[in-house]
């Protein structure tokens, strides 16, 4: 039986569209939502088991990707935004009403500095950058995945065209 790993990726992986230049992201609010302008393609898109990561409601990974800093831009309710761990390197900014996270940039000196990681399936528009490799799958365990259900999460990640990788990836 297939899991529900991500809604955006359980019937396959997106389509990418050249002529994709970029979006905006909506919460889940149905009034008011928060949104989010992100220019240009994303990159690095991944299914991932991190617990810190926004995941959608029933699903096992979230589906994240990055965005230059500078690219993503709050353009309504952002009053509603509230960073979600502040001593955490990735600045995850959620929407205080529905709890999605939005956006979070890298401000630490660290590799990922001037980066903003995002959920990609929050796009209005369709032709995003599809995930190319599941990152942290062990870490499903910690959030309460059955163990013995592993060997057949992987599997199927496997089957849609994601590596599955016990760290963000090699």
């Amino acid at each position: 039986m297939a899991e529900k790993l991500h809604h955006s990726i359980d019937n396959g992986l997106p389509r990418e569209s050249a002529s994709f230049s970029g979006g905006t992201l909506v919460c889940l609010c149905t009034s008011n939502p928060v949104k989010v302008k992100v220019k240009g393609q994303i990159a690095h898109n991944h299914a991932c088991g991190c617990t810190k990561c926004w995941k959608p409601e029933g699903a096992v990974f979230s589906v994240v990707a990055v965005a230059g800093t500078g690219d993503v831009t709050v353009t309504e309710n952002g009053d509603k935004l509230k960073v979600v761990d502040p001593s955490a390197l990735i600045q995850r900014h959620a929407c205080t009403s529905c709890g999605v996270h939005m956006y979070g940039p890298v401000e630490r000196d660290h590799p990922f500095k001037g980066l903003s990681f995002i959920h990609p399936e929050r796009f209005e528009e369709d032709g995003w950058s599809p995930p190319g490799f599941a990152a942290f799958v062990s870490s499903i365990i910690e959030s309460g995945v059955d163990p013995s259900r592993m060997d057949g999460i992987r599997g199927q990640l496997k089957s849609i065209g994601l590596e599955p990788y016990d760290c963000l990836s090699p």
